[in-house]
């Protein structure tokens, strides 16, 4: 297990957090879990109903529908945030290509760390926007 000051260290360099005030980022390393997943083990299915994100620490990842790979993702990508804002099924299955060392983060968490400190919804809508231009692109 992780200290909390090198959680929020870690958390400091992921994009949806970088403006974030330490404060806050202290109080989500306390909420946050970790969660360790072998190569070949799959994080969540298509189809799942989801109420948490997911932030790669270590590892990587591959976000898919069968064999159709939509992205491969590594150390500091997130994960899952769409079923966090809003639990309906999950749109892809998310597998690790290598031992993978996440923090997971609840919907509840993740509600109330927004009502104080909007810049978290600002950092989740700027990714969500990257998302959709990338896949208008394919």
């Amino acid at each position: 297990m992780l200290l909390t000051i090198e959680k929020v260290l870690i958390l400091k360099s992921v994009e949806i957090f970088t403006n974030i005030p330490e404060e806050c980022l202290v109080e989500l390393a306390t909420v946050i879990n970790e969660i360790h997943i072998k190569a070949g083990e799959t994080i969540f299915q298509k189809g799942d109903i989801g109420k948490s994100m997911f932030i790669i620490i270590e590892g990587e990842v591959k976000v898919h529908d069968g064999e159709r790979i939509f992205a491969e993702l590594g150390e500091r990508s997130v994960f899952g945030e769409l079923a966090a804002l809003d639990p309906e099924p999950r749109s892809a299955s998310v597998t690790a290509m290598k031992d993978t060392f996440l923090f997971k983060l609840e919907q509840d968490a993740l509600y109330e760390l927004m009502s104080e400190y909007i810049e978290v919804a600002r950092g989740i809508i700027k990714v969500l926007c990257q998302r959709l231009r990338e896949s208008q692109k394919n």
